[in-house]
């Protein structure tokens, strides 16, 4: 199977120079990619595509929070209307401690949901797909922003793929819990939503407890694992856990919420991932489920991440690691077996 590409110039206008998530990873890894892929342009997605999951009141107010402040004397490229109050301190340009905009960042994110959209149409067609493509989005919900996310990516894709077929996974490895992504799918029986994670770091969500509401009972599959934890572990969850749930939910459609920062070298790390980890669990996917995964960027802000991106591509196109994977932990084995029980996993 090859993977192609979505990515492109239009995501450098979301930036930040300093903040963890610049433009700057995104360049690393487009620097840093094989010869002979191919690479489409990014497309952006329709407001219709937006109101799947976001609420009417929030887009609006996004859209304000974005605009130019034209009647500052001192504005620059990057000045905009957005600010929040810290005590009595006003931070101008964010939308929290953490997400920043700018006057185009709003267009940007578009583009962002757009190619995902893109990324899971070719997958729908037998074509595994990478969207490369920034801001990141499994922190916002419904209707807020947080974590550099402002619309979600993966939930904006899987919504709308909603209306061609009939079942859709989300398999989500970034180092953090996707709780805006758990948030908008909570009440569903259409979208499994299985998330791998450390446990008591940000955005402090994504108890095993946490297993869906309603109609979604069972469709949300929250994996927390402790600091320090390894491929092993991680592959442990993956052949245990989550393999046995998608296989029993048949979903046509599977997207990966494709965050590296669980590597070691992550300056947000916990974690004790390696580049040619993120093969492995791109392979265990590829090799149980008779579906090509559309990939959507999520977090990686570290230096070895482009070379993690480089080991799921080769995954796609058939590279699996020669050598035996670790054994998982005590702890972890033993947090499987009460996330198999929770599941009904026998």
């Amino acid at each position: 199977m090859n993977c192609s590409l979505i990515t492109g110039p239009v995501f450098e206008f979301h930036d930040r120079p300093g903040h963890i998530e610049c433009h700057d990873r995104l360049r690393a890894i487009i620097a840093q990619l094989p010869a002979g892929i191919p690479v489409s342009s990014p497309v952006a997605a329709s407001e219709e595509d937006l109101l799947r999951v976001h609420q009417p009141g929030y887009l609006a107010w996004l859209h304000r929070q974005c605009a130019l402040h034209t009647t500052n004397d001192m504005v620059d490229e990057y000045g905009c209307s957005a600010g929040y109050f810290t005590g009595n301190l006003y931070v101008p340009g964010f939308l929290d401690a953490n997400t920043y905009v700018n006057p185009r960042s709003y267009e940007v994110a578009t583009y962002a949901a757009g190619s995902a959209i893109a990324a899971t149409e070719r997958a729908l067609n037998g074509g595994s797909c990478f969207a490369l493509v920034r801001p990141p989005g499994h922190h916002a919900a419904s209707g807020w922003a947080m974590g550099f996310c402002i619309i979600n990516n993966t939930a904006i894709a899987a919504a709308k793929a909603l209306g061609s077929v009939d079942r859709v996974a989300i398999v989500d490895w970034d180092l953090h819990h996707g709780n805006g992504t758990q948030e908008i799918f909570s009440g569903s029986d259409r979208v499994l939503y299985c998330s791998v994670h450390a446990e008591d770091l940000f955005p402090f969500t994504g108890a095993a407890i946490g297993t869906g509401t309603g109609a979604g009972r069972g469709y949300t599959v929250n994996a927390p694992l402790l600091p320090g934890s390894t491929i092993g572990d991680y592959a442990h969850v993956f052949s245990d856990l989550f393999l046995p749930v998608l296989e029993r939910a048949h979903p046509d459609l599977l997207i990966v919420s494709a965050g590296q920062d669980a590597l070691s070298d992550d300056p947000l790390s916990v974690m004790g991932l390696c580049p040619a980890d993120y093969g492995t669990l791109a392979g265990l996917l590829l090799d149980t489920l008779d579906l090509p995964p559309a990939f959507v960027l999520e977090g990686g802000y570290g230096p070895s991440h482009p070379a993690a991106i480089n080991a799921i591509l080769r995954a796609v196109e058939g590279e699996r690691s020669t050598g035996p994977v670790p054994a998982p932990s005590d702890a972890t084995r033993a947090r499987v077996r009460l996330f198999r029980k929770l599941h009904g996993i026998h």
